[in-house]
């Protein structure tokens, strides 16, 4: 897969295009599913229901730790693209 992906400059930075894409999809699916949370929570017979009232706390509380990987994920990605620069440099030079 490496070499597939270290052919050219091209190959390596036409993935940027499929991050980028893949990280505004999930960032949109999380203030979705954020905005359902919140809305579910204020319903008054959520409310009324201490079960459920927990369920809808404790389904918030799993998935907020999500948009704090983010960022890392974007470091791991941009230090993969700059590693396969560094060797295509290395085979040509």
């Amino acid at each position: 897969m490496l070499k597939a992906l270290t052919k050219d400059k091209r190959g390596v930075l036409d993935n940027v295009q499929g991050l980028v894409i893949g990280l505004i999809g999930l960032g949109i699916v999380l203030v979705i599913a954020f905005l359902i949370y919140a809305n579910i929570a204020a319903n008054s017979t959520v409310a009324a229901d201490t079960n459920a009232s927990a369920a809808v706390t404790e389904v918030t509380n799993a998935t907020s730790d999500i948009p704090g990987w983010l960022p890392i994920i974007v470091i791991v990605f941009i230090g993969g693209i700059l590693i396969a620069l560094v060797a295509i440099f290395k085979q040509r030079g």
